[in-house]
């Protein structure tokens, strides 16, 4: 009879275990409810061996961040190709896979956590901004955007992040609907922008002409439609 020998990991490999292991507590439960002790527990580890690696909770807690927060940036590629409407749905669709998949550590991150405050959390949460917004202005062509569309597309990524965290807060609204009505709002807040300004005006017709007839931004029109008819 054999019994089975524990590898000895070596330095990043071990790191990466922790924050894997991190991640998925934090991603269960608030940071804050989580223990050193617990992380040492899951990973197999003693209590001292998890400060070997990491000086306290904080510097844990903000590796695990990155690797969500890569994540998450990671949720807005998509390939600039086809309706846009149909391309903001399967951006929506991941998007909230990851909200689902990590609720109670996306609602800490967004209301504040234990690394509340922090220079170097604050600078993820905007990472992860910035990169939608870079990805949304690629979707629409445009590489100088004018003020009003950086008013609608940081805007619109704003909405996207509160929808989630109430949504978060008891599920009381089908998700697939939610992300239906986001890809809804981003055309709706780009035309009451167009309504003020002929840039965004013709911005708007250039991404309504390639819309198709099934796509959510007709569904919209169609609903609005019907809604004054």
């Amino acid at each position: 009879m054999t019994t089975g020998v524990r590898r000895r990991m070596g330095v990043e490999e071990r790191r990466q275990q922790l924050i894997g292991v991190a991640l998925d507590l934090f991603s269960r439960r608030s940071p804050d409810e989580v223990s050193i002790d617990e992380i040492a527990s899951a990973a197999g580890i003693s209590r001292p061996l998890v400060y070997h690696y990491f000086p306290g909770k904080l510097s844990l807690y903000e590796a695990a961040l990155q690797r969500a927060a890569d994540d998450l940036a990671a949720r807005f590629v998509e390939p600039v190709r086809g309706p846009l409407g149909t391309r903001l749905l399967r951006v929506m669709g991941r998007y909230f896979d990851f909200v689902d998949e990590h609720g109670p550590g996306f609602s800490a991150l967004m209301r504040g956590g234990p690394a509340v405050g922090s220079s170097r959390t604050n600078a993820l949460v905007d990472s992860v901004r910035q990169a939608a917004y870079d990805q949304i202005l690629s979707h629409l062509g445009v590489s100088d955007p004018p003020a009003r569309l950086e008013l609608v597309v940081r805007s619109w990524i704003s909405l996207a992040e509160s929808t989630a965290l109430i949504w978060l807060d008891g599920r009381r609204i089908p998700r697939a609907e939610l992300e239906v009505q986001l890809v809804h709002d981003f055309a709706a807040l780009t035309a009451v922008s167009a309504a003020q300004d002929e840039e965004m005006a013709a911005l708007l017709r250039r991404v309504v002409a390639n819309e198709p007839a099934d796509g959510p931004f007709a569904d919209l029109i169609g609903r609005l439609t019907a809604l004054v008819g």
